[in-house]
């Protein structure tokens, strides 16, 4: 059997009860509104990096918990204590640079909080911008947020396209799920 060539065609082959099958059909390349959940999926794209999105996916409940369901105000607040309690703990990824950022990068929206309302209305503000813009933008602004993640992050937040493919049955539901300026349409 020839390997699937994207993650549509891959969640197709798969059980209904496998954890990608809920992600694809249900929030991956939709909006997300609130920013603990921006924030949240953020840290889990950050998290996967040179790992599999299965292990996120399957440790999401155990990030949560960590993280204090990821609430910038309290993860912004984390010191000495709490990164040891993380980086302790084996529910979660235990990277040092990776606890760090989830910090730093809460620090970080927090100021964008105060600047522009909410973490949303900065990446609303900036959209539209091509990958490489927004790959620079994230760059200069937050910690361990490379080309992959940054495309992986606004991709499954639908601020890039490409998260479904258009013979998917999910791609009009997460399109329609857009805002019309997020879309691209007037």
């Amino acid at each position: 059997m020839e390997k699937p060539k994207t993650y549509c065609a891959a969640v197709k082959l798969m059980e209904k009860d496998n954890v990608h099958v809920h992600y694809h059909d249900n929030e991956y390349g939709f909006p997300i509104e609130a920013d603990d959940l921006l924030f949240e999926r953020l840290i889990f794209e950050i998290n996967q990096a040179g790992l599999s999105w299965t292990t996120i996916l399957n440790k999401q409940h155990n990030f949560r918990k960590a993280y204090h369901k990821f609430s910038v105000k309290k993860v912004a607040k984390y010191g000495d204590m709490d990164r040891v309690r993380l980086l302790s703990d084996a529910g979660i990824i235990r990277n040092r640079l990776k606890v760090d950022a989830a910090i730093e990068n809460a620090k970080t929206i927090l100021r964008l909080q105060k600047e522009f309302g909410s973490f949303k209305a900065w990446l609303d503000h900036h959209h539209p911008l091509k990958r490489e813009e927004w790959v620079k933008l994230f760059k200069t602004t937050f910690r361990f947020t490379g080309g992959e993640i940054v495309n992986e992050f606004l991709m499954s937040c639908g601020y890039l396209p490409g998260a479904h493919t258009e013979s998917c049955p999910v791609f009009k539901k997460a399109a329609k799920a857009k805002p019309a300026w997020l879309s691209g349409k007037k």
